[in-house]
């Protein structure tokens, strides 16, 4: 005879009043509904598989190459998208973003993506991180389930995660600068507004947040640093008393230690998901893919410092 209504017993229930560890399995399943846990998984998996495939010994693969190298890289990159979707919930749009363009990559820049498996379940790990909404609080766990935070916890480990694990393979170290104020630069005492269509770091790292000096006193910025840039359409617009002062560019290349301090940072990361950052709300990962380009950036731009600057198609123009 079957049961049904309040009083039956759960399935699985005495499955799960068998099994060790019934406590701990309890807290773990509590943490897995807080985050989106199998897209994660799935990327983890996928990562794993392509940094498998060329350090495999199968007669059929061609020596290690560009591919095998490539592979590794993108190989590591899902595993930790996988972690930060597992670490950092909130930031999923993002990760799955990143994570889907290295999967499609792969299949290019590897070997047919792990032999198309890699690449899929890094597709389908993507989509379902991006696809994860939180569970709602007045569900009937609500009260023992651990809250997802706003990142403030969370926030050194979105730094040290992908610098441990790509930072010294793909980019090095960042060499040590000085900050702004140790050579007497003073900042305007409003940023300008910087606009371009279409922004191509190489190199791109978030180096964290800093005070620079201006004639108002202190100014808190984002410390945006990379080896180039290319802009297009860029066009800067600043006050000078009463005057409109503005700056055009058909292109602008910067190069050779590039540094940007940015109070506010808006753009569509490849022209699909768009998104604003503050020196409250940094990006997560702060490593940047060399591929990754944003348009419809709109930014306000305390200072920029670069070893070379080439403009083309330079236009001044002032107006009260």
């Amino acid at each position: 005879m079957l049961l049904s209504g309040p009083g039956a017993p759960r399935a699985g229930g005495w499955l799960d009043e068998r099994l060790p560890l019934r406590d701990l399995r309890r807290v773990l399943r509590r943490w897995r509904r807080t985050r989106p846990f199998w897209g994660g998984l799935l990327l983890i998996l996928g990562g794993a598989e392509l940094l498998v495939v060329p350090l495999s010994p199968l007669t059929v693969l061609v020596s290690l190459g560009l591919g095998g190298i490539a592979a590794i890289g993108i190989g590591i990159a899902l595993m930790a998208a996988g972690l930060f979707l597992w670490l950092l919930p909130h930031a999923h749009h993002y990760v799955s973003v990143n994570a889907l363009i290295l999967s499609v990559l792969s299949f290019a820049a590897t070997n047919l993506g792990g032999f198309l498996i890699g690449m899929l379940l890094g597709i389908v790990g993507s989509a379902m991180g991006f696809g994860w909404t939180p569970v709602p609080d007045d569900d009937q766990e609500a009260a023992g389930r651990p809250k997802v935070r706003d990142g403030q916890g969370t926030r050194t480990l979105a730094v040290l995660l992908p610098v441990v694990l790509a930072g010294a393979v793909l980019w090095g170290a960042a060499p040590a600068r000085a900050a702004p104020g140790d050579g007497g630069i003073v900042a305007a005492r409003t940023p300008p507004t910087v606009t371009t269509t279409l922004f191509a770091p190489q190199g791109f790292i978030v180096a964290g947040v800093t005070e620079i000096p201006t004639a108002d006193g202190p100014l808190k910025a984002m410390v945006l640093r990379m080896k180039a840039a290319s802009l297009t359409d860029y066009r800067l617009t600043t006050r000078d008393g009463s005057r409109e002062l503005t700056l055009g560019a058909d292109t602008l290349d910067l190069s050779g230690e590039v540094t940007l301090y940015l109070t506010k940072f808006k753009g569509c990361i490849e022209g699909i998901l768009c998104l604003t950052f503050t020196p409250d709300r940094l990006p997560v990962p702060p490593l940047v893919p060399p591929f990754v380009f944003m348009t419809q950036v709109s930014a306000e731009q305390a200072l920029v410092t670069s070893d070379t600057i080439v403009a083309g198609g330079l236009r001044l123009g002032a107006r009260a």
